[in-house]
């Protein structure tokens, strides 16, 4: 049956899952926002797939996020809103509407050109229906990443630095702040803004360096990761846990597993 697959095979089982008589008791039971949590999961899992290099993975993961598609889709329809057909033509619509390089006659020099093309193309498209330029960022994007989209969407129309090094006056300006905060008895909440204020910063001096906060951040865990495993491994060998070892002796190990890299 796979071999055979095609769309309307999916879009066939995911209708007799949401059968109402004879479907699946718990797909029965889903919404839009019941579903949400496990599309953002789904999507998560294709990135991991891609990290990992591992093709058969993806293959799995994008059948995966897919589905969710589908299951979107199906409830929509249920609820005579939209179907999955005019999920298609939305995105084929506006993929023709942005790429008038490949689908008309205007001419587009390079990937960076194209770039600015597209967004120009989203904000005449966005001041056609909104009144503000930060609208349209999702709230349920990871924050690092609505981070740095609301900056460059603030930057387009003018409102931010004009060069790298007042970014980084910024972060160390920010970090002066939060350490102001740190007395006898700080006070959580203002700790909390500033340490959300020093992290605002820094995305965006990743940006300006060229630098996609998320996936920086997501290698700096996994750098993490690897290295306190190695030092977990180390104090195994030593007969003992971490939290049994000394911080001198712990800092020791980390030193060593980072020249060893």
């Amino acid at each position: 049956m796979s071999e055979a697959a095609t769309i309307e095979t999916l879009l066939e089982i995911m209708a007799r899952l949401r059968d109402p008589q004879h479907g699946c008791p718990w797909d029965q039971q889903q919404d839009f926002r019941t579903i949400a949590p496990y599309t953002l999961e789904e999507a998560y899992e294709v990135v991991d797939a891609i990290d990992r290099d591992d093709m058969d993975d993806l293959q799995d993961e994008l059948g995966d996020l897919l589905f969710q598609v589908v299951y979107h889709a199906q409830m929509a329809s249920e609820a005579g809103r939209f179907g999955f057909s005019h999920v298609l033509h939305s995105i084929c619509d506006k993929m023709i509407r942005r790429h008038p390089h490949v689908f008309a006659d205007e001419a587009i020099a390079d990937a960076e050109e194209q770039t600015r093309a597209w967004e120009r193309h989203k904000d005449r498209e966005r001041k056609q229906c909104s009144g503000s330029a930060l609208d349209g960022v999702p709230l349920a994007l990871p924050a690092l990443t609505r981070a740095c989209k609301l900056q460059k969407k603030a930057s387009r129309v003018g409102f931010d630095w004009p060069e790298i090094h007042g970014v980084a006056d910024k972060v160390e300006e920010e970090l002066q702040e939060l350490r102001a905060e740190l007395g006898e008895a700080p006070d959580p909440a203002a700790l909390a803004e500033e340490a959300g204020d020093l992290l605002f910063a820094a995305v965006n001096l990743a940006r300006h360096a060229g630098i996609d906060p998320e996936t920086a951040l997501h290698q700096a865990n996994r750098k993490f990761t690897k290295r306190f495993q190695r030092v977990e491994a180390r104090c195994r060998e030593a007969g003992r846990s971490v939290s049994e070892t000394d911080l001198e002796t712990l800092d020791g190990y980390w030193e060593q597993v980072k020249r060893e890299e």
